[in-house]
């Protein structure tokens, strides 16, 4: 049984009524994030409706990050100090590119509201390198192509997971709010580690099992790894400090 309400409940308050609320759009990408997609969606375009089947082999060895090239075996060439940044650029399948593109939106777009546009672009090539640093160390003969977003994404999961996952929409932009937690603090919580778990269990099934819907290739766990690591305690070189109130 509803209890009846005065008029005085009824009406909107001063305050109410005079500053409309903010509310995010649906499709609000930060600029830095569209970027990082566009130059994704550009070159996944190219190798599949442009190039021919020897330029594409080219951008593939000279783009890609071939683990056996910085054995030293194979001598030197300059795409040794750009394959650890560019390979993040490429993908092997429709798949591929949108799945990635749909978590780096997903997880890019608070942390890019977070840190600014600078500091996102440096995280993304850091946990990049992050994650072929330990995929080559784990496979330093390995001689098959590494590409994809998802070192760098799996190191904005890191971050997400430094966050509590907490963001804050009341500016209209989503970005991930409060201080970075302490590990202690992120162990102790029962969703953060529970998202953690079934992600790790994921990435290991699909990298152990070869088991990937719609995705070519064997999945690279450990490069996952290398980025979420590397997000997850390197966060705090990239944070921006928050305003005082």
């Amino acid at each position: 049984m509803s209890e009846p309400v005065s008029p005085s409940e009824n009406e909107p308050q001063p305050d109410e009524a005079s500053e409309p609320r903010r509310r995010e759009p649906v499709f609000n990408l930060p600029p830095v994030v569209l970027a990082v997609i566009g130059i994704c969606a550009v070159v996944y375009l190219l190798q599949q409706y442009v190039l021919n089947e020897t330029q594409q082999m080219t951008l593939l060895y000279d783009g890609a990050f071939i683990p056996v090239l910085y054995t030293g075996q194979y001598g030197f060439d300059w795409f040794l100090f750009t394959r650890p940044f560019t390979y993040a650029f490429m993908h092997g399948g429709v798949a591929h590119i949108t799945i990635n593109m749909i978590w780096l939106a997903a997880f890019g777009s608070p942390l890019a509201n977070r840190l600014g546009a600078l500091r996102f672009a440096m995280f993304y090539a850091v946990t990049g390198l992050a994650s072929v640093a330990l995929f080559w160390a784990l496979h330093p003969y390995g001689e098959m192509p590494l590409v994809g977003a998802s070192g760098a994404i799996s190191g904005m999961m890191g971050a997400a997971a430094r966050y509590g996952f907490r963001v804050d929409r009341s500016s209209g932009r989503g970005a991930f709010a409060g201080e970075p937690l302490p590990v202690a603090s992120v162990l102790r919580s029962r969703g953060v580690m529970t998202f953690l778990g079934v992600w790790m269990v994921i990435n290991l099934a699909t990298g152990l099992l070869g088991f990937a819907p719609g995705i070519d290739g064997q999945i690279a766990w450990e490069a996952h790894i290398g980025g979420f690591v590397a997000g997850f305690f390197g966060l705090r070189f990239f944070d921006r400090p928050l305003a005082a109130a």
